[in-house]
């Protein structure tokens, strides 16, 4: 039987102890390559939810009790079991998310590597002495939030599901999970099959698909102390707001339309490979996508010519039947979306060098130049695979063009001066900055987030990053006998 079989979890959603029918019904897994139903996934509505929320809390004061070897241990097995099943996983990436092998391959191991460095987490001091006036012992320590909601995209469902599901599970919280239901398979039932089968106890794991009413019974119980949101900036602010009137904490990660820098003194075949990747790597639907091309105005018209050249090449159809670069876009608002920025971009001046045209969902890769900063390809986040480059003449000009946007994910310079790359960096806001690389990059060690529209700041990845997310501090103090008052 496949790890994943439909059987399993046809029409159903997993929480307390196994699966089960939703109360809001079930809707088609659709394969964007072809438009074909594959299969059937529960969709949660609030009622769902709220269920869910009652069951982790309850379940959740035993598990933050046990001991954090038996933590560590859920942790490592469904690490192991992302290996062990990573080609049934990657077969449900590539069909229902629109994944080349290569893109379904990264996320399986991303995910593996996620549960072994949660695993770590179970056993990390939990805090710390702290000085005292008084004659007794101060100390702080981090303590489990309790229930922790998660709410994931579809564009790399795996990776933006398992980094806040494993981290939290691991430091003594329940979850409440609500993938997109348009991945609901490799990015919802992926992660509870393996945490099924890794003997996770039961009510700890909850996984919803659901839309925008379960998101909003989400982040409005009141069990839900927590809430990590990926996803659109419009969206987020929404989920923010709404946090914020329930006094939640809520980390948000949100869009971006990175920036990515060739200096005058870069190899130019190495900047255009680095380019390509950037903008054209999952069809542009990356959050770090290099969404803009600042290229010294020296090189930039061989830059085009040979990025252009690169764009036309690559072979664009189904990645579950062909050997190609970039699959389907994700579904038809989402092309219509990208070609309307693109459409709206040549009728504002731009010019097309490659791409620009489209079958069904499969988009050709699109490099557009000779723009102003006002076309909408290079002022908005596209979220598909379209590169406009723009010149600059001086690194003053360079960081004022990268600096003006009002995202601030991730950026790369590409040059042959890593000092002088890094000095560049530092006058631009961003959470994330590559020197002599592109903008898409993401390890489970390193704190991940972006600053402005794109978020509110590192918060997955990297011991101190998940700690702070996941758990509060809380102040304790002890002495041996009741403290005397005048009163």
């Amino acid at each position: 039987m496949e790890f994943l079989d439909p059987k399993i979890w046809s029409g159903s959603v997993y929480g307390g102890s196994g699966w089960t029918g939703s109360q809001a019904g079930d809707a088609a897994v659709i394969e964007p390559a072809t438009g074909k139903e594959i299969g059937r996934a529960g969709i949660a509505g609030p009622a769902d939810i709220a269920t869910a929320a009652g069951q982790a809390a309850r379940a959740q004061r035993a598990w933050a009790a046990a001991s954090f070897e038996e933590r560590a241990a859920v942790l490592r097995r469904a690490g192991r079991l992302f290996e062990d099943h990573a080609a049934d996983i990657q077969h449900w990436l590539v069909r229902e998310s629109g994944s080349i092998p290569g893109k379904a391959a990264f996320e399986t191991h991303v995910a593996a590597q996620e549960c072994y460095e949660a695993a770590a987490l179970a056993s990390q001091p939990p805090g710390e002495i702290l000085p005292t006036a008084k004659q007794r012992l101060s100390l702080a320590r981090r303590v489990p939030v309790g229930v922790v909601g998660v709410i994931a995209p579809f564009n790399a469902p795996l990776i933006l599901g398992i980094r806040s599901v494993a981290p939290a599970l691991a430091l003594g919280n329940a979850v409440v999970f609500k993938p997109d239901p348009r991945t609901a398979v490799c990015g919802g039932v992926a992660i509870a099959r393996v945490f099924e089968e890794a003997g996770l106890p039961a009510g700890l794991l909850h996984m919803l698909p659901g839309g925008v009413d379960a998101g909003e019974a989400l982040v409005t119980d009141p069990r839900v102390r927590v809430v990590s949101f990926t996803g659109s900036t419009a969206a987020g602010r929404k989920v923010g707001e709404l946090a914020a009137r329930h006094l939640k904490r809520v980390h948000l990660e949100l869009g971006g339309n990175s920036a990515l820098i060739v200096l005058d003194d870069a190899d130019v075949d190495l900047a255009v490979s680095a380019g390509a990747w950037g903008s054209f790597f999952h069809q542009g639907q990356i959050c770090m996508t290099a969404g803009r091309h600042l290229v010294h105005a020296s090189v930039k018209d061989e830059y085009v010519e040979r990025l252009a050249a690169k764009a036309d090449q690559m072979p664009v159809g189904d990645p579950a039947t062909q050997q190609v670069a970039l699959g389907p876009l994700i579904d038809r608002r989402q092309r219509d979306k990208v070609h309307a920025l693109v459409t709206g971009s040549l009728d504002s001046g731009a010019r097309l060098a490659a791409g620009g045209t489209y079958e069904e969902l499969f988009y050709r890769p699109t490099v557009l130049t000779d723009l102003t900063t006002s076309a909408p390809a290079y002022a908005e986040e596209v979220f598909g695979p379209v590169a406009p480059v723009m010149p600059f003449s001086s690194l003053e000009e360079a960081a004022s063009l990268a600096g003006d946007s009002e995202y601030g994910l991730s950026l790369g310079i590409l040059t042959r001066d890593a000092m002088k790359g890094l000095a560049l960096a530092d006058l631009i806001p961003t959470g994330i900055v590559h020197i002599n690389d592109q903008t898409v990059d993401d390890e489970a060690v390193a704190p991940f987030g972006g600053v402005g529209s794109s978020g509110t700041g590192s918060r997955f990845g990297g011991t101190r990053a998940n700690i702070e997310a996941f758990t509060d501090t809380q102040w304790v103090t002890m002495q041996g006998d009741i403290a005397r008052y005048p009163f």
